[in-house]
């Protein structure tokens, strides 16, 4: 560049000559058209005149969904006919989901707009006062399509019916069904689950606030005594809810009773928040605006003696406390049943949180292209790259593998039985940690994949991640739940070895054979069948079991107590805690597809299945810690990742197809993303 001039004439006169010659190219005639074709500027294709698809995707869909698709299809249908789900154009396709430039105030009134809607059309017609195991799938379903579309949806309605009204149908009698579910069910009321408390969370036994039975008003007394007893995070408290379920120290005639549940009214039917309750809000998130969360104080509240929920325990009107199960623990546990309800649809939904995230960033790899890598060809699609499916198909084989063990935990719900409930328990808690962990993993990688198109909102994966981050903490920190996990095998595991008998809960029965034994060498061959992918997941499970007692064990004969020794054990009990998830896992895919007849449909399960296996052997470092495999063999797994890879490739499209997720409910980037993003695009918004 030329140097200007430095005198003050001279800038002048500089200046003078540059505005010139801008002026006069004013008057130049129109530039001519580039010679250069149009033809090179990148278009976009449909995946779907490329991409095979060798076998039946909605044969596919209906074994991941595994019942209800009607109830589903008829959802998405309701909330693509509204305007309260927001739908808007883009690339010459419509798309719904929240706007979520409004502010928290109208995310909240958004969010019971749409649930009205959905009241008045018929939607929760049966949730609580139908035949229990036909409208709890009707429920699961719901809560599923409804989940596609906004989390905050989905909360504000499981607080409401889950929890809430899980805890009248669990802790009430005939009494409370009668009173409550109906006007539940029709939104006369609005429930709320007050549980959790400043200082209490995961510890629900510690939680401080106190409930006091006068006998001579027949009474229970609910009172607030130290402010790290408000209750906290509670969903629905903030604005609407009418009524709490209030989880609460009891106390009878100077005796305490421990954690027992109570009705409390806070609003009254206008709104007003009623005497002696004070209610704060929770504020701003990092997701879940459209929920009202808030903190609940109690200041001496009386409430009916029959608002105590008593099937588990009941107080007489002289002030008799009666229980038919004697043990604290064992009636503690009990009170625990409608948090099972809620890790089961939480697991389940984050399931289908990794389905959008990976239906999105695979379908735009399938027609965004980078980087030619050989002169005059065309540039190459992101999923034709080895390290792009290194990164999304592994994830993809494990969603799916997570889709079949959570059909198989809503079904273990739905026939649940007293003798049941432990199973329930360690299941659902080992299932919600690994689904929601997995879900924040996807989507994250998901968002990478996508560039910089993840970041935007409308695109959903980056905006996911933040909506859906509360998963990995609420109803049971995930670390917590792995722990209770593990604690419960090894009680088990004590028990079976005290008893001297067959091992038969818990899915430990493989612990009754001999322990199997992992060839030297391993061929492709080996690597992809269900007997090898079988007996390494027991092997590794059975000796970290093994290895956990006798850390425990050494732990107590060194003076710790058992409490104590379990903490100092935390290492082993988290490995045990993955082996158990992803062996139970495991299981359910292998039986859904052993539901199938040989073909296309099995064939294709079968590459994911063994994709699975091999990616959750080369993930987890205990299998070369302990010696599980040898580093030869581990080099074989990672060489049958990248096969796997390849295989696989073929089918992505059909794959994420197989979802069944409306292409509204997706985003911009997983169709044209050219026009979505063109000149006139632009001047629509």
């Amino acid at each position: 560049m030329a140097s200007q001039p430095q005198s003050p004439s001279d800038r002048v006169q500089f200046r003078t000559q540059v505005l010139t010659r801008h002026i006069n190219q004013s008057h130049l005639p129109p530039p001519q058209p580039s010679l250069l074709s149009a033809s090179i500027c990148l278009q976009y294709s449909p995946p779907e005149l490329s991409e095979p698809v060798d076998f039946d995707i909605k044969e596919m869909r209906r074994l991941m969904d595994g019942h209800n698709l009607e109830e589903r299809d008829w959802l998405f249908g309701l909330m693509m006919q509204s305007n309260l789900f927001c739908p808007r154009k883009s690339g010459g396709r419509v798309f719904v989901s929240p706007d979520y430039n409004q502010s928290m105030e109208q995310q909240r009134e958004m969010t019971m707009k749409r649930i009205n809607y959905l009241l008045d059309r018929g939607v929760f017609k049966g949730w609580l006062t139908g035949e229990r195991a036909e409208a709890e799938m009707r429920k699961f379903a719901g809560f599923e399509a409804l989940g596609i579309y906004d989390h905050s949806l989905t909360i504000k309605l499981g607080v409401h019916f889950f929890l809430w009204g899980g805890a009248i149908q669990f802790f009430g009698t005939k009494h409370h069904h009668e009173k409550w579910l109906r006007d539940t069910e029709n939104y006369v009321i609005k429930g709320c689950f007050a549980m959790s408390e400043l200082g209490h969370g995961s510890n629900v036994r510690g939680v401080e606030t106190v409930t006091t039975y006068d006998s001579n008003t027949r009474e229970f007394v609910i009172n607030t005594p130290c402010e790290s007893a408000q209750k906290y995070w509670i969903g629905g408290a903030a604005n609407h809810a009418t009524h709490t379920v209030v989880f609460s120290q009891l106390n009878v005639n100077g005796s305490k009773e421990g954690v027992h549940a109570f009705i409390a009214q806070i609003r009254d039917s206008n709104g007003n928040i009623c005497p002696n309750i004070r209610i704060a809000d929770c504020g701003h998130k990092i997701g879940l605006n459209g929920v009202d969360n808030g903190r609940i104080w109690f200041d001496n509240v009386r409430i009916p003696r029959e608002n105590l929920l008593n099937s588990v325990a009941d107080v007489s009107p002289n002030g008799q406390y009666l229980s038919a199960i004697k043990d604290p623990d064992q009636r503690f546990a009990t009170f625990l049943a409608p948090l099972t309800s809620g890790r089961v649809n939480i697991a389940v939904s984050a399931v289908y949180q990794s389905k959008i995230g990976l239906a999105i960033a695979i379908r735009y790899s399938l027609t965004r292209r980078a980087f030619s890598i050989a002169p005059n060809e065309p540039e190459v699609l992101l999923l034709d790259y080895p390290s792009h499916q290194r990164r999304l198909l592994p994830l993809l084989a494990k969603t799916y593998a997570m889709s079949f063990a959570a059909n198989y935990l809503k079904s273990l719900y739905v026939r649940r039985t007293p003798q049941s409930n432990k199973t329930i328990h360690v299941v659902s808690s080992s299932f919600k940690a690994t689904f929601t962990w997995h879900n924040m993993r996807t989507l994250q990688e998901c968002r990478e994949a996508c560039g910089g198109q993840g970041l935007k909102t409308e695109n959903r994966v980056g905006h996911l991640k933040g909506e859906y981050d509360v998963q990995s903490t609420f109803e049971g920190d995930n670390n917590v739940l792995m722990q209770q996990v593990s604690k419960a095998l090894l009680a088990e595991y004590i028990a079976a070895k005290k008893r001297n008998k067959p091992f038969k809960e818990l899915g430990l029965e493989h612990m009754n054979q001999t322990c199997p034994v992992i060839p030297s060498k391993l061929a492709s061959s080996t690597l992809r069948s269900i007997q090898f992918q079988m007996d390494v997941f027991c092997l590794r499970e059975r000796d970290l079991l093994e290895r956990f007692a006798a850390e425990v064990s050494q732990h107590q004969a060194q003076g710790k107590n058992k409490d104590q020794s379990f903490i100092l054990s935390h290492q082993l009990a988290e490995d045990l805690g993955r082996a158990y998830s992803e062996r139970a896992i495991f299981v359910t895919f292998i039986e859904a597809e052993a539901t199938l007849p040989a073909g296309p449909l099995k064939n294709v399960l079968g590459l994911l299945r063994s994709m699975y296996v091999m990616i959750s052997l080369e993930e987890d470092a205990a299998f070369l810690r302990y010696g599980y495999l040898t580093t030869e063999n581990a080099a074989e797994v990672r060489k049958e990742v990248k096969k796997l890879c390849s295989e696989l490739r073929p089918h992505a499209l059909a794959l994420v197809s197989s979802f069944g997720i409306p292409d509204a409910f997706l985003s911009p980037i997983a169709f044209n993303w050219v026009d979505s993003n063109s000149w006139s695009s632009a001047q629509q918004h």
